[in-house]
């Protein structure tokens, strides 16, 4: 449902507003998240949703408050399942829309007089990354292990401080 009593599905803030008829306060949804999974938990293997969501939160040119997403879940799959379909699914978009799996972008900003050109390559198969190998090897990096140990965390912690990184409590 987009209009809901209870806000949840996303710690984004909702949008609040009232129902006349019922005389009910009620929430737009900020994602389809916590009833595609019940519907996965009651038996449905895979399940999805293409929809409108809502978020009370900044705007600017690249981000808008109300969006389309496409949210899915499947029951017994992993995260390499996750991104198989993934790649699968955006290749497969951006091939039916271009003819092609490159794309040209340009990132700067439309009133410049100098358009830089940008060519994205979505062929299939994307390059796997490890995400702790690839921080550590970016920003220079040396996290202790176990991840889950003190030591770890106190190290991050150093690290986002030292990178101007926020991170919730």
């Amino acid at each position: 449902p987009v209009l809901n009593q209870v806000a949840g599905g996303a710690t984004a803030k909702p949008f609040d507003t009232w129902h006349n008829e019922l005389g009910l306060p009620m929430f737009l949804r900020v994602a389809p998240e916590l009833y595609l999974k019940m519907l996965v938990v009651g038996g449905l293997d895979r399940v999805y949703e293409i929809g409108r969501l809502f978020r009370n939160e900044g705007i600017d040119m690249t981000h808008n408050p109300e969006f389309t997403t496409c949210e899915f879940y499947a029951a017994y799959w992993d995260y390499n399942d996750l991104m198989k379909v993934t790649e699968e699914m955006i290749s497969g978009l951006v091939y039916s829309l271009k003819g092609s799996y490159k794309i040209k972008y340009h990132p700067e900003d439309h009133n410049s007089e100098e358009q830089k050109e940008i060519e994205i390559d979505f062929s299939p198969p994307w390059k796997r990354l490890s995400m702790v190998d690839e921080l550590q090897k970016r920003a220079n990096l040396n996290i202790p292990e176990p991840l889950e140990s003190q030591e770890a965390n106190v190290y991050l912690d150093e690290k986002c401080i030292e990178f101007g990184v926020t991170c919730a409590e």
